[in-house]
């Protein structure tokens, strides 16, 4: 038998929707320290892995190039943690009877590609060339996107789509 969103039983859709609400809550906040930390431009992501050309004062840079203890910390949590996030919204996503076929198909699997380009990136930009950083910009913004519409999807099949015994 498969399951459909829209069937769950009342407690399960509550719980669901309650952990997706906190979940987006989570990624949120990290886009919102991702602007405060880069501005969300390339110019402010290139400063904060290569480090700044520019000195603010006393010849001292604003930004050091981030050290390989550091990307390696940052690569390691990211992905383990993307991975996981991706893997319990794939599962709930894979449940949707809005989107299926090709593009059920492709959002399950986009931001996972996505996440190791992302952070696979940061290691080009940081020791190959500032110019990758386009890469990291397009697969970024993927992974986000990509999270976001299949949450959209899941809670509104969750919350507003009826049985057609209803």
């Amino acid at each position: 038998m498969e399951f459909e969103l829209y069937r769950f039983n009342k407690p399960l859709k509550r719980f669901l929707t309650f952990f997706l609400v906190t979940l987006t809550c989570g990624m949120i906040v990290g886009l919102v320290y991702l602007n405060q930390t880069t501005g969300l431009s390339a110019d402010g992501t290139i400063n904060r892995i290569s480090g700044s050309q520019e000195e603010a004062g006393f010849d001292i840079p604003d930004y050091y190039p981030k050290p390989i203890s550091e990307l390696l910390i940052t690569t390691h949590n990211h992905i383990i943690s993307f991975a996981l996030i991706f893997f319990i919204i794939g599962g709930l996503f894979y449940f949707n009877t809005i989107i299926r076929g090709f593009w059920k198909n492709f959002f399950m699997i986009e931001p996972l590609v996505s996440v190791l380009v992302t952070f696979g990136s940061i290691w080009g930009l940081r020791f190959i060339s500032t110019d990758i950083i386009y890469i990291t910009i397009v697969s970024s913004t993927l992974l986000y996107l990509s999270y976001f519409l299949m949450v959209s999807i899941i809670l509104y099949e969750l919350n507003f789509k009826k049985s057609p015994s209803n």
